[in-house]
């Protein structure tokens, strides 16, 4: 056989090899890069100053990469679904300090850190003002029956997803995993983290509770 015509199946064998390989984690990182390049590719949004705000005072310690925006923006108005697959949409938390927390089962530090977030839920079981929120954006059935099946070893966490994988690049992490972020009463973003963290620690406790201080929502009627 010619040096070329093996160059040629080669090339055929590397890409049988390749599909071969690709399940759902090959799928999840598709989606996620597709993500990620469309993300890259929008224009800056230019920040005042890139201000933070008070609750800078929290970034510290395993909270180091905190990013706590001083205009507070608003939640995404994105629907995403509940365990029984019920659309879902952060105003429904309106009235809570809210722990959003994405994750996948494919991501090593998101498996990692959600004992802590399991833990945190658990220390403010007796508080109606505060929750955490998991979503998971595993984008295949056998991902998300994986996922379903790991909090169920970290109750009382309850299980959201977004298969779509759309609503980690909704959130200032633009894509990155795991992503969490922290929501006021009035569903404002007040302070978000991408990377593993742990979120039962006393300097994760204290940010909560300085925003579980500020008082109750403003009445809408």
């Amino acid at each position: 056989m010619s040096g070329s015509r093996k160059a040629i199946w080669a090339v055929v064998g590397g890409l049988v090899l390749i599909g071969t390989l690709a399940g759902a984690g090959g799928v999840a990182m598709s989606l996620y890069a597709n993500h990620r390049r469309a993300a890259q590719e929008q224009p800056a949004v230019p920040s005042a100053s890139e201000a933070k705000s008070d609750l800078a005072r929290f970034a510290v310690g395993p909270l180091a990469a905190l990013e706590t925006p001083a205009d507070a923006p608003p939640a995404p108005d994105y629907a995403f679904r509940d365990a029984h697959d019920t659309a879902v949409r952060f105003a429904a938390f309106r009235g809570k300090v809210t722990v959003v927390n994405l994750w996948a089962m494919w991501c090593a530090p998101c498996r990692q850190e959600m004992p802590t977030l399991a833990a945190l839920a658990r220390r403010y079981s007796d508080r109606e003002d505060m929750i955490v929120v998991p979503v998971n954006v595993d984008a295949t059935p056998e991902g998300v029956a994986q996922a379903r099946a790991f909090l169920d070893d970290h109750r009382p966490l309850p299980f959201y997803a977004d298969a779509r994988f759309q609503l980690p690049f909704e959130f200032p992490g633009k894509g990155k995993m795991p992503q969490t972020i922290l929501l006021d009463r009035q569903g404002r973003i007040r302070a978000a983290l991408s990377g593993e963290a742990n979120w039962d620690g006393p300097e994760a406790r204290a940010l909560i509770d300085a925003l579980l201080a500020e008082g109750t929502a403003p009445s809408t009627t």
